[in-house]
């Protein structure tokens, strides 16, 4: 959370991470909104499944940040693979392990091999209604998935 008081956007590796080998999140390209993230575990895909894969990454963005993440359009067109949820969203105060919920729609299993490029993530502004009152006082207590439901 400190990183949000000092104005910064970014991501870190996780401490169980560090000796992995793990890379930070980058544009390829001047123009390119997402910044690709790689997966940090060998991974098998079992057909019309849902597996959560490991990033070995937490981001730190600022409190009005919201870190959108989506599937890449050559593993959805090329092998059926999506997003359970369809687009993650990372609150600015989640800093816990971001985890891919992947589906894989195809016919057989795929293996994602670590290092592969999975998603990318377009940090964003968002909005809120006149006299916004969630979360007055509250802080987040849980991991993925644990501002409820």
């Amino acid at each position: 959370m400190s990183f949000q008081l000092n104005g910064c956007r970014g991501f870190e590796i996780l401490n169980n991470y560090k000796d992995k080998n793990i890379n930070l999140p980058v544009r390829r390209t001047a123009q390119s909104a997402g910044y690709d993230f790689e997966s940090a575990e060998d991974v098998l895909l079992v057909r019309q499944k849902v597996v959560l894969v490991p990033t070995g990454l937490k981001a730190f963005m600022l409190p009005d940040d919201v870190l959108l993440i989506y599937i890449r359009s050559s593993l959805a067109f090329k092998h059926q693979i999506m997003l359970a949820n369809g687009v993650g969203v990372i609150d600015a105060d989640y800093g816990g392990h971001i985890l891919f919920p992947i589906i894989n729609f195809g016919d057989s299993d795929f293996f994602i091999k670590k290092g592969m490029r999975l998603a990318q993530g377009v940090f964003q502004k968002y909005l809120t209604i006149d006299n916004d009152k969630a979360g007055i006082g509250e802080l987040r207590s849980g991991g993925f998935g644990s501002t409820g439901g």
